[in-house]
């Protein structure tokens, strides 16, 4: 029996040892790793930019000079059988590529200062789904099942490793999308609740948004600490005469950490301190990148203070029409602030523990679709990791002459997620939990680590 068996099943649970350990020393807050470290950890903690809507490869990351040549013919082999919309003839990127960095890498004109930081990306260019529907695709590459509800990445990789701040959630997402999966996409399902994501905004500005009910209207902290002692007494009083109850240590436990986040959120949430040369490097000074900027600068500063998985939620990149129009409208409001996230964690030291994931829920065709669109493409596309322990200014994947098909090293949304667990040191095959008579994983059944990419 491991030892988180042995407390989800006897009497003393999680919710008990947080009321016990509620003053204790940040350093006895960690959960231990529920699998063995079958790889060498490289990063601590992950930061997703997540670009809703599906972002085109063959526009951004993926150069096609045979897409350039044979632009207005058709495509010379089979399309899927399952399309989630008909498209016509080939149709090249409006947009120039160029090598950047001493790597060489090919990066359209739609990220300038991103493709000057090439030289800390890798590449992964043949990723490939199963669905081509947004919402099947967002809950693929959130949760790794479109079919069953299932709990997120942030939330396994909160599960396995722990808090490194015991003031903070361990999993923050910053503006999600509440369409296409909701709140499953951030969701602990059957896990503990207490790794479920904290959503931070959605629906509303950037600017506004925040963490609810975080400040005692009060200002009364020795009252607040008797109300939840009264309240923890009640819950154990319940439970003593129901028995074990998983959901009511999840609320023990939040209330416990929503106490203690009074004393370090707000404090997190107050971008005023940043100096003018920082704000300036994500873009806070610009309208045009204010938003993204501010929720790539709280990204760096939640993970600086030891959140093991943010989350910043970037779209509507989803342009079966004027492609030309909003794909550069929606790269020039987020390039700066890549590039400056990017630059801000390596000039502190950061980069080489936080792991960066860049993409979106799939590509687009390198069809057309309508006079200036492309569908849906969950068959190939283009992700990027920088960071935390992978190899910079490295490509790999490789996809056909124009982008549709994977041909080569092929990385399916399985071996993202179970190569995304290594590289915080931590076997997909044996994070498990146990439910409803089975194991489950993030990976499900399959997965594959790519450890070409490791640095």
């Amino acid at each position: 029996m491991t030892r988180r068996q042995m407390l989800r099943q006897c009497s003393l649970g999680f919710g008990q040892l947080a009321l016990l350990g509620a003053m204790a020393a940040e350093s006895s807050v960690g959960v231990p790793p529920v699998s063995r470290a079958m790889f060498r950890p490289r990063a601590k903690r992950v930061i997703f930019l997540f670009m809703h809507g599906g972002p085109s490869h063959v526009d951004t990351f993926d150069y096609k000079p045979a897409l350039i040549r044979d632009s207005g013919k058709p495509l010379p082999f089979a399309k899927p059988r399952i399309q989630f919309a008909q498209t016509s003839n080939l149709r090249r990127s409006p947009w120039e590529f160029r090598p950047c960095g001493q790597s060489g890498a090919m990066v359209s004109d739609l990220f300038p200062l991103v493709g000057a930081c090439a030289d800390d990306l890798c590449l992964l260019k043949s990723v490939h789904g199963t669905n081509e529907a947004h919402g099947g695709a967002l809950l693929k590459l959130h949760t790794g099942s479109d079919t069953f509800v299932r709990p997120s990445m942030g939330s396994w990789i909160s599960y396995g490793l722990g808090s490194e701040n015991r003031n903070l959630p361990s999993f923050i997402t910053i503006n999600p999308t509440l369409g296409h999966g909701g709140v499953g996409n951030w969701s602990s399902a059957f896990l503990p609740a207490v790794h479920q994501g904290t959503p931070l905004g959605g629906g509303v500005p950037v600017e506004k948004a925040t963490i609810h009910y975080l400040h005692d209207p009060g200002d009364n902290v020795p009252l607040q600490r008797a109300q939840l002692d009264f309240l923890a007494e009640v819950n154990r009083d319940h439970r003593a005469r129901s028995g074990p109850d998983s959901a009511l240590e999840a609320r023990i436990e939040s209330f416990e950490l929503a106490f203690r986040m009074q004393t370090e959120a707000p404090e997190v949430l107050n971008l005023d301190g940043e100096s003018p040369a920082t704000r300036r490097l994500y873009g806070l000074d610009d309208p045009r990148t204010a938003s993204f900027a501010r929720q790539c600068l709280m990204a760096r500063r939640f993970s600086e203070r030891g959140v093991r998985f943010v989350q910043a939620t970037h779209g509507y990149w989803d342009q079966h029409e004027d492609l030309t129009r909003d794909h550069g409208r929606l790269a020039s409001e987020v390039d700066r602030p890549i590039a400056g996230l990017l630059r801000d964690l390596k000039s502190r030291g950061l980069l080489d523990e936080t792991l960066v994931l860049w993409g979106g829920e799939f590509g687009r065709t390198p069809t057309l679709q309508g006079r200036d669109g492309r569908d849906h493409h969950p068959h190939a596309f283009t992700m990027w990791m920088a960071g935390g322990g992978v190899r910079p200014g490295f490509s790999y994947g490789v996809t056909d002459d124009y982008g549709f098909y994977c041909v080569d090293q092929k990385v399916h949304v399985h071996d993202l997620h179970a190569t995304l667990l290594a590289l915080l040191g931590v076997d997909h095959e044996a994070l498990t939990y146990r439910h409803a008579g089975r194991d489950f994983r993030l990976t499900d059944i399959s997965g594959r680590v790519v450890t070409e990419v490791f640095s």
